[in-house]
């Protein structure tokens, strides 16, 4: 005697049990097909800009990477050849120097507004100033830091630029750690302060580590906007045809190349060599910014 599945459809038919399968046509999922087609559509054209642009460095620059080009100074307006080896290390000098500044104020600051007053007359005021400063021009940061340090020191400078970019990344770094840090479950801090642990000892033990894979992650974002920035290393920086090291010693306190200085240089002039070296730069440059956002993605996604 053969004993009937009672979840096959034809006893799910003779019961009347209506069926679990979802049909194409049906309305719900006739719209559910139609909205995750669209938005597919418009992921599509939305990163046409974007690969057109690497496609367009590749080409145009793709041909001039080499050693050489990483490894010498940029060539004067009648020289062949050259590189650009010193606004590659003058990128990450200024950088440095800004993350150096930003990123511990920004942490420390996102510390305040997430733990020690979130809901303060200061915290507020703070927070505004943070998500007002996102929307800076950058040039305006560029008039600021060389008003307060180019004037002050008398000379274009890493730390004046650094200066420059500290204003633009720490918005980033404040509102991207802030947010991390409200996202921790409160159960898991009233555990720890049940264990008699003190609000530094909650902050630095379990605060702290848990966000950090957002925290990471606005501090590479940061980075990546501050790389690309022209505006503010015009009035900071200024540009250098020597290397960042010279002779043993640090020109700290000196004028400095940086990538899109020597981009914005070399691209209005008349020289073919100049022009090639300009595309590779810009290759270059994004290159550095997409995985900088790359890691930012990567880290975001890590569990602690």
């Amino acid at each position: 005697m053969s004993v009937k599945n009672p979840f096959d459809k034809e006893n799910e038919m003779s019961i009347g049990i209506p069926s679990l399968e979802r049909s194409l046509f049906e309305p719900r999922a006739l719209v559910s097909v139609l909205l995750s087609g669209g938005a597919w559509i418009t992921a599509i054209i939305a990163s046409i800009p974007l690969f057109s642009v690497l496609y367009g460095l590749v080409v145009r620059g793709g041909h001039r990477l080499s050693l050489e080009v990483f490894t010498e100074l940029p060539p004067a307006g009648f020289e062949e050849g050259g590189g650009f080896g010193n606004a590659i290390v003058g990128t990450l000098v200024t950088v440095g120097f800004g993350a150096i500044i930003s990123i511990p104020i920004g942490i420390m600051a996102a510390i305040f507004l997430a733990e020690l007053e979130p809901d303060g007359k200061v915290a507020f005021a703070a927070k505004f100033c943070a998500k007002t400063l996102t929307g800076l021009p950058s040039i305006l940061a560029g008039v600021f830091a060389y008003a307060m340090v180019v004037l002050t020191t008398g000379t274009y400078s890493a730390p004046a630029a650094g200066v420059a970019l500290a204003l633009l990344m720490l918005p980033t770094v404040v509102l991207t750690a802030e947010e991390s840090m409200r996202m921790i479950p409160v159960n898991m801090k009233n555990a720890a302060y049940g264990m008699g642990c003190t609000r530094s000892q909650v902050i630095w033990k379990i605060v702290l580590p848990t966000a950090l894979p957002g925290v990471l992650t606005g501090v590479m974002l940061a980075i990546a906007r501050a790389a690309g920035e022209t505006a503010p290393l015009l009035f900071t920086a200024l540009f250098s045809n020597y290397w960042f090291i010279e002779n043993g010693s640090a020109q700290v306190m000196a004028p400095i190349a940086s990538l899109s200085v020597l981009i914005y240089n070399f691209s209005g002039m008349p020289y073919e060599n100049q022009i090639e070296l300009a595309w590779t730069a810009s290759l270059v440059l994004v290159l550095m910014v997409l995985t900088f956002n790359i890691l930012a993605r990567v880290l975001g996604r890590k569990k602690v």
